[in-house]
């Protein structure tokens, strides 16, 4: 069984929503998931998982200062190489969860997913749509470990 970090930023609850429903999705595939505020989170936190999912919701066309802090701390956790996702919540816009996939991929040279990083609106958070697809990139990520 392989463990997997799935850590978030919330605003609204929305995020946290998608970070619980992609912490299923890992487990649906027999595997442990961890689920945490960014806030909570110190550089040791961050060591003995297999695979990471980081979150966070867009603010005003950007992700939020303590999404930034957190990749700050994250940077110096050495993630080299470790699996990744990136996944957040918007309104209109959605520019959060592929700056945190990129920051991930091409800053912390991590393996990220095929999948891309999941950006869905908070609409389609409050359906079985929204639900499946975060259950479904849990999965996804999953299958790379």
């Amino acid at each position: 069984m392989k463990k997997v970090l799935v850590a978030y930023v919330s605003r609204t609850g929305t995020t946290e929503k998608m970070a619980n429903f992609l912490a299923e999705g890992i487990r649906m595939s027999g595997n442990e998931a961890v689920v945490a505020k960014t806030s909570s989170l110190k550089e040791n936190d961050l060591s003995g998982f297999d695979g990471y999912l980081f979150g966070c919701p867009t603010y005003h066309k950007d992700m939020t200062n303590s999404m930034k802090q957190f990749l700050f701390v994250a940077e110096k956790a050495n993630l080299n190489g470790n699996v990744g996702g990136a996944f957040g919540s918007h309104t209109h816009s959605g520019e959060a969860a592929p700056m945190v996939f990129e920051t991930m991929q091409y800053v912390f040279k991590m393996d990220v997913t095929d999948l891309g990083p999941l950006s869905l609106t908070e609409t389609v958070m409050g359906t079985d749509d929204g639900l499946k697809a975060c259950q479904q990139y849990g999965k996804g990520l999953c299958e790379k470990l």
